[in-house]
């Protein structure tokens, strides 16, 4: 019963749609209805501001967080990462917009804060890496994931974690499909610094 309840307040956590709330109370803007529609980080950057941009983010991570670490504050024995999975479903399709919600990378880069905090700092140095060398927040997402199962599997040699960081990327890869067509037509949108951008303005 006790995993029960956890798997349900995982979900109710992941469900908070940070952007959403963050867009209407200080913006009094929908953020579904601007720019690309999504309620993360990225959208909100563009549409909202680096500032709005960077406190969702944080509720998100810290949303994959908290749903990951109630194993360890009440002292159930079972393993984080599967009671953080609900919390990626619950922003993915969130029950209180409608079952729809945003891409859950950064919900997916909390819970492995609550798992291991140090491959979180290596992750994140990854993604803010490629973020910068490419400009393209959807690129370095894929690309971070990727690496991150990668150095599962044959670092940390973690079943568990290898397992569902490789279901999560193929994931990642699914949420990420209009992206990824945006890309290959060389119209997707860049954050405005780093290399990526550079590059573009120099072309212009």
């Amino acid at each position: 019963m006790q995993i029960i309840i956890m798997l349900v307040v995982a979900y109710l956590l992941g469900s908070i749609p940070s952007g959403v709330i963050i867009g209407k109370l200080f913006f009094h803007t929908d953020i579904r209805q601007a720019g690309s529609g999504n309620i993360g980080t990225t959208n909100t950057y563009r549409v909202l501001g680096p500032t709005a941009g960077t406190i969702v983010m944080a509720m998100d991570i810290l949303k994959g967080t908290l749903a990951a670490a109630q194993p360890a504050l009440l002292h159930v024995p079972v393993n984080a990462l599967l009671i953080g999975l609900a919390a990626i479903l619950g922003h993915t399709f969130s029950i209180f917009i409608g079952f729809k919600g945003g891409k859950a990378v950064a919900t997916s880069a909390g819970i492995l804060l609550a798992y291991n905090w140090h491959f979180f700092l290596i992750a994140s140095a990854i993604m803010f890496t490629l973020v910068y060398v490419t400009s393209m927040v959807s690129v370095a997402s894929m690309a971070s994931l990727s690496l991150v199962s990668l150095i599962a599997i044959f670092y940390y040699q973690d079943w568990i974690l290898s397992v569902i960081a490789v279901i999560l990327t193929i994931f990642i890869f699914y949420r990420h499909k209009a992206n990824i067509a945006r890309i290959k037509a060389g119209t997707e949108s860049m954050v405005h610094f780093g290399l990526g951008w550079r590059r573009r303005q120099h072309q212009a």
